[in-house]
């Protein structure tokens, strides 16, 4: 403990009003606007195309080439689940519009799908590029009697279909599509991408198009700071803190230093703009320097859909799932494997002197730059804190990497804790303590706990397994088997795993839902065959009231599933048939709705007097319409709709139509 210790109550009353201060003028900051001269999109030094692009001038718009056009998205800007792939074109929320092909070619592969892309097309070009067009609506020319005619073939209305060389030739400028919102769409618009033939995706605004225009820099919200190791503060705490950024035109700064010792990872919460445009796009370079030194430099400018799911390296996790908020790291975690970064330190900051000025530079592809600047105070760390922030809860825990951070409250004086391990006891005093508030800092490498207590509170984990994530490993419990598979995990994980009963059925915890998982894991559950084994039963995912299929496979007493990711599960019953509502029947076509309760639906099958009948499905509205082979043929006769749900409940609609 310090002997200054007026010293450091006046500093911390000067940093909370300092804070307080901040907070205040962000939302009018946030309004201020300096706008740079209007600019067509170019390629600055530090970025190209790829390689492998022909001339730049060779490419043609694909929606109204030679006019003006606006984007809902760009490429390599940060989803939940993976990099946009490419540019969302905007069709003023119109179905219709005449795509055009970017360049002279063939059509390689046609795809149709109530998911994804949706209907999409994929055209070969000379110079070894591919591009793509999704979320149409209809194909346009001999590709789009083909493919109707390949699904009657089939049977079938999804189609994945790879076509030979020159067997539907495309001039460019041609009508290829006209644009829609099919798939996974969330409005009208053409999704648009041009690959290499390393099948990577390319930043088609690094193609020359003149048609999208930016004068918009990108916009920085919030920092936030990370401690990265057991000794490490920041404003004397461990953990992660977000600070907001005040603006000035094309510069945003904290107006307070920030108190830091040890080693530091900074995130930033930002995103680009376009003209005319609500949409956030992505930026494609972030540099960090620290007193003038370049740390940590990203540039996405081309991505291996390999390592698409690989973002959730890139952003806070944890961030993502609570809040939704897409922070941007600027160092590189263990497991980590993005080709972003063109350094090879990771960016951590190690701070322990003086004062680090840290400087965030952000560029998008139009040449726009914007600084985030802060200034870090180096700041031994203390014992007590005269401000420390209480919680309502007696006792709680969080997890960070190695790190259990167990926070408790206390009346008088600091109480120790007691950590129980099997048959082991042992007792460690606080790290840090104030106001009531005391935390404690677990290192899980040396052991995990089994419980711990601190004056008359006690805790109890349900950690089973530290589980590598370098090797196969599996975990054998009770009534619970998990098999880890190499590469299935970033970094080590400290297993929970529990069981309980909820509204009269029995839920599995598997893991923490905070942490990220690469590839899926196996889990096989263990019970009573009247708990598992009737078809009807399935496993799901739950996320809150919200209940995922995931499926699974009965065997020998067991249900075995692939997890896609950590957190809570249960096996429910699915006994309900989907809904059929008749919107339109006529002699030119049926149009239907139809909804499942729980598994989802698995088939569609229509007939017009036993002969199949397509029906395009639309899962965003649940419609389903008709469409004949031949279009000059009525619909005349009894119509038959059956629809399945993954489970096998099935629900038939028979109308005679005259």
């Amino acid at each position: 403990m310090r002997s200054c210790w007026s010293l450091r109550l006046s500093r911390y009353v000067k940093k909370q009003q300092t804070f307080s201060f901040a907070f205040s003028i962000i939302a009018c900051a946030l309004l201020l606007h300096t706008l740079p001269s209007v600019a067509q999109f170019k390629m600055p030094n530090d970025f190209k195309a790829g390689g492998e692009a022909g001339s730049s001038n060779s490419y043609l718009f694909p929606v109204n080439p030679g006019q003006p056009n606006f984007l809902a998205g760009t490429m390599g800007e940060l989803r939940s689940t993976h990099f946009h792939a490419g540019i969302d074109v905007r069709t003023n929320n119109m179905v219709g519009v005449p795509i055009r092909a970017t360049q002279s070619g063939y059509i390689s592969k046609v795809i149709i799908g109530s998911y994804g892309y949706g209907h999409a097309l994929m055209l070969q070009h000379p110079d070894g590029n591919t591009s793509l067009y999704g979320h149409l609506d209809q194909f346009k020319g001999p590709i789009a009697n083909f493919v109707l005619n390949e699904q009657y073939r089939r049977k079938s209305f999804d189609l994945d279909i790879n076509l030979e060389p020159n067997q539907f030739p495309i001039n460019k400028g041609d009508t290829i599509a006209l644009s829609g919102n099919t798939g996974g769409s969330s409005g009208p618009h053409l999704h648009f991408e041009i690959r290499n033939d390393k099948n990577e995706a390319l930043n088609p605004l690094a193609f020359g198009f003149t048609e999208i225009t930016d004068k918009f820099s990108p916009m920085a919200f919030r920092i936030a700071l990370k401690t990265l190791d057991r000794q490490s503060r920041v404003n004397d705490k461990f953990g992660r803190m977000e600070f907001g950024l005040v603006r000035s035109g094309n510069t945003y700064r904290l107006p307070f230093p920030i108190f830091a010792h040890g080693n530091i990872g900074i995130e930033i919460l930002a995103h680009d703009k376009l003209d005319l445009s609500q949409f956030r796009c992505g930026i494609n370079q972030i540099q960090m320097f620290v007193d003038s030194a370049l740390v940590f430099s990203q540039t996405i400018d081309k991505i291996d859909f390999n390592t698409t799911r690989d973002i959730v390296t890139l952003m806070d996790y944890k961030s993502l799932k609570t809040k939704g908020a897409r922070f941007n790291k600027l160092y590189i975690e263990d497991g980590n494997p993005l080709q972003f970064y063109s350094l090879n330190n990771k960016g951590t900051v190690l701070v322990n002197s003086g004062t680090k000025q840290v400087t965030i530079v952000m560029r998008d592809l139009a040449g726009h730059e914007a600084k985030a600047s802060f200034k870090l105070q180096f700041d031994p760390p203390t014992e007590q804190l005269p401000l420390l922030e209480t919680y309502n809860k007696p006792i709680s825990y969080e997890i960070q990497e190695n790190i259990l951070a167990v926070h408790a409250r206390y009346v008088g004086k600091p109480s120790p804790l007691t950590l129980h391990s099997k048959s082991k006891k042992e007792t460690v005093n606080a790290d840090y303590f104030g106001n009531g508030h005391e935390v404690f800092l677990i290192n899980l490498k040396i052991g995990l706990p089994d419980s711990l207590t601190v004056g008359n509170e006690q805790l109890k984990f349900s950690f089973k397994d530290a589980i590598p994530s370098g090797t196969d490993y599996t975990y054998y419990g009770d009534n619970v088997e998990v098999f880890f598979p190499k590469g299935s995990l970033y970094d080590t994980l400290y297993m929970q795993l529990g069981q309980s009963v909820r509204n009269g059925r029995t839920v599995t915890l598997i893991g923490d839902p905070l942490v990220p998982v690469k590839n899926p894991i196996q889990v096989t559950l263990k019970g009573t065959e009247q708990d598992l084994a009737s078809t009807k039963n399935a496993v799901y995912h739950l996320e809150g009231n919200r209940f995922e299929y995931v499926g699974g496979q009965f065997a020998n007493g067991k249900i075995t599933f692939l997890a896609p990711e950590l957190g809570e599960f249960a096996v429910v019953a699915d006994s309900i048939a989907p809904t059929i509502g008749r919107i339109s029947i006529t002699n030119r076509s049926a149009r239907l709705r139809i909804r499942d309760n729980l598994s989802g639906i698995e088939k569609i099958e229509a007939n017009i007097d036993g002969d199949w009948l397509l029906m395009k499905y639309d899962y965003k509205t649940g419609i389903v319409q008709s469409e004949r082979l031949d279009k000059k043929k009525l619909l005349k006769g009894m119509f038959e709709l059956k629809v399945t749900d993954r489970m096998g409940n099935e629900r038939i609609y028979r109308q005679r139509i005259p």
